[in-house]
């Protein structure tokens, strides 16, 4: 039997194939790796925020998604950086606003403990 012979058309074909398959994969790392830089740019907000100290499980969590994401993002596992890097956002803005509402709570404590003071002494006065 005779094999049929490539015609330039299937050669075309087969080489357009190859190479949409291959441009799948590069626009992928553009952004995977914008994603990862936002993450680090959260993670940092947060802690400039006191989340190491005020919400220190979801700091470390958001750290460590972020390690993987940078992890898979190296490995080229570019959608699973996105993913990572989504999660560790996440992450990182739970315990920006974690540490914001324990400063607010804080702050609101404070407040009522002078408040308590100030009619104690106002209620000394009028006595």
């Amino acid at each position: 039997m005779n094999q049929p012979s490539k015609t330039p058309l299937t050669s075309m074909l087969i080489a357009a194939a190859v190479l949409s398959l291959s441009a799948c994969t590069s626009p992928q790392k553009a952004p995977a790796t914008a994603d990862v830089a936002v993450t680090k740019n959260a993670v940092e907000n947060a802690v400039s925020a006191g989340a190491a100290d005020l919400a220190p499980v979801e700091i470390n969590l958001a750290r460590e998604k972020m390690m993987r994401a940078n992890q898979a993002l190296a490995a080229k596992d570019y959608a699973l950086a996105r993913d990572l890097a989504a999660q560790a956002q996440a992450d990182a803005k739970l315990a920006q606003s974690k540490a914001s509402s324990a400063k607010a709570t804080a702050a609101a404590q404070a407040l009522d403990a002078d408040l308590r003071v100030l009619r104690e002494e106002v209620d000394r006065a009028n006595k």
